[in-house]
């Protein structure tokens, strides 16, 4: 059975070795190689890449954030160009962001999980969950999951 994951921000900054945010670096690159072993299809949602561009600009001093960019740019770009091991998500189509904007309230006024009841699901997690639920919808014949170090969206996994 083949596999399509998608990467989430929690991942792809330790894929990136972004310091400060790269703690379970070891972790994440020795499962990546076990998960590209398996012919896994990767896919970088698009909240991904802008919440990993927020988290870089955000971080260190100014040439440690250039050195950063310049990766994360160099990366993002392999996947828009094919270079790359993953590919981007397709971006959403205006009528698209307006259902998940009529949808947002409702996810952010819940609590996220049981561990976390002061917190509700962001936007961009919520664009996450959504492209889950269309790669569940077009791969139906393979398992599907985040790959994420929270909690809250590792738990998002079809299998069939």
């Amino acid at each position: 059975m083949s596999s399509v994951c998608l990467i989430d921000t929690s991942v792809f900054l330790n894929l990136l070795n972004v310091p400060g945010k790269n703690a379970e670096k070891e972790q994440v690159v020795e499962s990546y190689s076990e998960y590209a072993e398996l012919g896994m299809t990767f896919i970088l949602p698009m909240a991904t890449i802008v919440e990993t561009g927020n988290h870089i600009a955000q971080n260190g001093d100014g040439n440690q954030r250039r050195s950063v960019a310049g990766r994360f740019c160099e990366v993002v770009e392999g996947a828009f160009s094919g270079a790359a091991p993953y590919r981007p998500s397709d971006f959403p189509a205006a009528t698209e962001v307006l259902r998940w904007l009529h949808e947002f309230p409702n996810h952010a006024g819940c609590n996220k999980s049981p561990e976390k009841t002061g917190e509700g699901t962001s936007f961009g997690d919520l664009s996450i969950i959504k492209e889950f639920e269309k790669c569940v919808e077009r791969f139906s014949m393979s398992e599907v999951f985040i790959w994420s170090l929270d909690g809250d969206l590792c738990c998002y996994h079809y299998v069939p």
